[in-house]
């Protein structure tokens, strides 16, 4: 498993080159010659080949991982040195940055990169058999994924004994019988690391929110130790089922939500001040109005006088309001979903009183809303913030979704290269990416005046984010479609009628229950 080292040749490196640009091609059998027998043997021969890919793929993630050593990372007590939250420990020797251009070269996330580039570690450095099964196909990837989770903050010494017990049975063990056996005998040959390592990971420990498989839903992960996690749950159920008891019909799954979610945000609890949350709503005029189907869809060209005034109606008649303690931003686009301009309910009042101060007695079509002036100053104005994190919403950098509020409002072309202080300079970066982009070497990122972001790696690998609602350009001509279906009554004044809603920042306060009131597991779902 380890790399062959040298130079290669002019003529081996021509045809590595000529090799990696053809296209990629899937050996396969006429599937519907197989019979049933046939089948199932070629399924076997698939799960080998895939294990033997994954083996592959570790030993390049493993070659570009040796290729980017930490030589050039800021050192210790310099400035932009990393924190103990950004260093990945498990890659001794390797770049801090390397995860995130092999999230680039793979086009998924960090996570999900540096999991791998871990993962591969482990099995060359601790389980050099089961990598060397793996790559043989005589092991499948979750099993040789199991023991890597399992043993991957061992000591590699540690992991070879584990490995040697356990490997030769391993292909008979389910799963998660192996991984059971895996953490018993990891526990009983190094009790003492175990011990030490789960103290460690315990500091480290977070609550997350993921996107659900199912629509309008999230979920929230919480890592406990594991007596506290069962204790959790226990103590939902029997609250859950004491609502089953008092006749609710829900089932017990929901009634453990609705149960977590009050216990939490405690509505019912006077004895403390209101919970604010803060959340960000997109959403089109036609969509409030239930007269589009298109959430988020928007439409205007031009930022008028006139067209502040329509929208300002429009908004009153919808009842869109600030919520108390919040407020609403709109972001208004033109056709491609470009956003063209920001402001508030009152600044969008003021401004279709005012109208265009050259021609105050005339709808003149000139323009009175734009995105704000650049300024002098190395810091973002607020009503630039407020334009870049509306348009960006997110991290800016490809597959990241770390939201704005946790995210810097950076200069893509630095400041102290002569970048200006301008929407078309700035974007949100969170602040791993924005620590990436200031002290790792060979990184390009560059931006369009609309807002579009290119990301190049080092490597080469180059990935373009748009902004969040921008429609990419056609890339030829329009195939001929069929006449769309009919609209909803009221959906054409949604069209070429001027700027629509883009966003609304809301801000929801859960305030305690007042004495006296029902159940805050009643059947009516709470009002968030």
């Amino acid at each position: 498993m380890s790399r062959m080292t040298g130079t290669a040749s002019l003529a081996e490196g021509a045809l590595i080159d000529w090799s990696i640009s053809k296209p990629v091609s899937l050996p396969r059998l006429p599937v519907e010659l197989l019979d049933r027998a046939q089948a199932a043997a070629e399924l076997q021969r698939v799960v080998a080949q895939r294990a033997m890919l994954a083996a592959y793929e570790a030993e390049l993630v493993l070659a570009m991982a040796d290729e980017s050593p930490d030589v050039d990372d800021p050192p210790p007590g310099a400035r932009g040195a990393r924190g103990s939250w950004g260093a990945e420990k498990r890659l001794p020797g390797v770049s801090e940055f390397f995860p995130a251009e092999l999230s680039m070269v793979l086009n998924c996330g960090r996570g999900t990169a540096a999991k791998l580039a871990v993962r591969a570690h482990t099995w060359r450095e601790g389980l050099p058999g089961t990598f060397a099964a793996l790559a043989a196909g005589v092991l499948d990837e979750p099993r040789a994924k199991v023991l890597a989770e399992v043993l991957e903050q061992a000591a590699p010494e540690v992991a070879r004994r584990v490995e040697a017990q356990l490997l030769p049975q391993a292909v008979e063990l389910s799963v998660g019988k192996l991984r059971k056996r895996a953490e018993a005998l990891l526990a009983g040959v190094d009790p003492d690391g175990v011990d030490e390592r789960r103290a460690e990971t315990q500091k480290a420990a977070d609550v997350r929110i993921y996107p659900s498989t199912r629509e309008g839903m999230a979920m929230v992960a919480v890592e406990l130790p594991a007596d506290e996690a069962v204790a959790v749950h226990d103590a939902l159920t029997r609250y859950a089922g004491m609502q089953k008891s008092d006749g609710d019909v829900r089932p017990i799954g929901l009634l453990r939500t609705r149960v977590f979610a009050d216990l939490v945000l405690r509505p019912w609890d006077v004895s403390r001040p209101p919970v604010t949350a803060h959340l960000q709503v997109s959403a089109s005029l036609g969509s409030l109005a239930a007269t589009s189907t298109e959430a988020g869809e928007v439409s205007g060209l031009a930022i008028t006088a006139g067209h502040l005034r329509e929208l300002l109606r429009r908004l009153d008649a919808l009842g869109v309001q600030p919520p108390e303690g919040g407020s609403v931003t709109l972001g208004l686009t033109d056709d491609d979903g470009a956003l063209l301009g920001t402001c508030t309910l009152d600044q969008l009042r003021q401004l279709a009183r005012r109208g265009c101060p050259s021609h105050p007695e005339e709808d003149c079509g000139c323009a009175v809303l734009d995105r704000p002036a650049a300024v002098e100053s190395y810091g973002p104005s607020r009503p630039q913030q407020r334009f870049v994190h509306t348009r960006d919403r997110t991290c800016r950098f490809p597959n990241c979704g770390q939201r704005v509020g946790w995210a810097d409002a950076d200069h893509v072309v630095p400041h102290s290269c002569g970048g200006p202080t301008d929407c078309a300079n700035l974007c949100c970066l969170c602040r791993s990416h924005h620590r990436l982009k200031t002290f790792a070497p060979g990184w390009r990122f560059e931006m369009s005046d609309d807002g579009v972001l290119t990301v190049t790696t080092p490597s080469g690998v180059t990935r373009t984010t748009r902004p969040p609602g921008m429609r990419p350009p056609p890339d030829g001509p329009a195939p001929d479609e069929p006449d769309p279906p009919p609209e909803p009554p009221g959906a054409d004044e949604n069209k070429g009628s001027g700027p629509r809603l883009g966003t609304l920042d809301l801000i929801r306060r859960w305030r305690p229950r007042p004495p006296g009131s029902p159940s805050p597991w009643a059947q009516d779902p709470p009002p968030f």
